[in-house]
């Protein structure tokens, strides 16, 4: 079978799908992209760090339909300070992810994103202090949360994991511990030691009662990517997020990394990946997005120098584990960084929803079209015979 028999048949429309409505690849005739994103799936995504911005930003053109379950146990950079001097929840993540569901205008977005490089504001972001303000303001972080995200009348919602001020503590394989999150990476390479086990202080806080109502009623639960113990892993130990996941009858993906972190994941492969996931909140995972993608020599030789090398996978691994792996190029062409791709992100996420989870009726008819339709886009956006 030749590759674009093979792109065809992952198309949505082809094979196990044909029973929820008759739908023919490239008819878009009886609804258009707008109105497929408008009754899109319900997705929860979980995370943190840059990682979970970029998939929103992919995830965003799919469905209006998203909530994004941000973790708080940051305390490092201008979150940190702000930390430590106000006692408000770190804002980075939470900050970052709302500009990335943002519809405001780009000026607007612009200044949020503006960090200062100079004087007693040196490293902090005007959108951190936008909701320091709004917090003070309202008396509430999460209240503060979703007055910045009307102003920027973003797509879908933001949710803290919890209101909790909540501190991570990590345990290494050589028996010692370090609390606090900017301090993992550090104290892993002194200690020339690899992360055992991560928990929050408080150990169970509560969560936010909109992100277990989303967990509820999810169609589909995406993990990831970013970093696994500081940025996803700490949101599953909050009390009860990962009970209500294993209970529901959304489709849970995990988003692997393209390479390995330095002073987290060294000479992990994608298995080891589950395996913590696993290990910290049970067995959750329905399937696993890996990068197939060669990363280039000269990029690989870059990250070699941070101790961190593309993610390697085995398919007999996941067999046995009784978990889906989905290969896909997700790299993003652009820039000596080895990063995945937002809209093929966004293309690969679509299209395994749509097989895996059909909806009925038109419903499944849209989410079939708008598979196709990111895919579509992610190949062109792609250089000829890289797609």
């Amino acid at each position: 079978m030749d590759k674009e028999q093979e792109r065809q048949n992952s198309l949505p429309g082809h094979g196990d799908m044909e029973d929820v409505v008759l739908y023919h690849r490239g008819d878009f005739a009886l609804g258009d992209i707008e109105s497929a994103r408008l009754v899109g799936p319900r997705v929860v995504v979980v995370g943190g760090g840059t990682g979970l911005s970029t998939l929103l930003k992919g995830l965003r053109d799919c469905t209006e339909n998203i909530t994004a379950v941000v973790t708080v146990a940051d305390d490092g950079g201008g979150s940190g300070v702000l930390r430590d001097e106000m006692g408000m929840l770190p804002p980075g993540d939470i900050r970052n992810c709302i500009l990335a569901l943002a519809n405001a205008e780009p000026t607007m977005a612009q200044v949020l994103g503006y960090r200062f490089s100079e004087g007693s504001l040196a490293g902090q972001s005007f959108g951190n202090l936008f909701l320091a303000a709004l917090e003070r303001m309202s008396g509430s972080f999460v209240e503060a949360v979703r007055r910045m995200s009307e102003v920027l009348a973003i797509t879908g919602r933001v949710l803290p994991v919890t209101a909790e001020n909540i501190r991570l503590r990590a345990e290494l394989e050589n028996g010692t511990s370090v609390i606090g999150e900017s301090k993992v990476h550090d104290f892993t390479l002194a200690a020339d030691s690899r992360i055992r086990r991560v928990s929050l202080i408080p150990e169970r806080p509560e969560p936010i009662g909109e992100v277990i109502e989303a967990i509820r009623e999810a169609d589909m639960i995406v993990l990831g990517p970013g970093s696994l113990y500081t940025s996803i892993i700490p949101n599953l130990l909050v009390r009860g997020v990962a009970d209500e996941i294993a209970r529901s009858s959304a489709l849970v993906v995990y988003i692997c990394n393209v390479m390995t972190q330095e002073g987290e994941t060294e000479d992990y492969t994608a298995l080891d990946h589950i395996q913590a996931i696993i290990d910290h909140a049970g067995d959750i995972v329905d399937a696993c997005v890996v990068n197939s993608a060669a990363v280039p020599p000269e990029t690989v030789e870059k990250y070699r120098a941070e101790h961190a090398e593309p993610v390697a996978y085995r398919r007999e691994d996941f067999e046995r584990l009784g978990v889906e792996l989905v290969e896909r190029d997700l790299l993003t062409r652009s820039g000596n960084f080895a990063r995945h791709d937002p809209r093929k992100l966004a293309a690969a996420i679509a299209l395994l929803g749509a097989k895996r989870r059909p909806r009925r009726g038109i419903y499944g008819r849209y989410d079939r079209m708008m598979a196709e339709w990111l895919q579509n886009r992610a190949e062109e956006d792609s250089p000829r015979g890289e797609a």
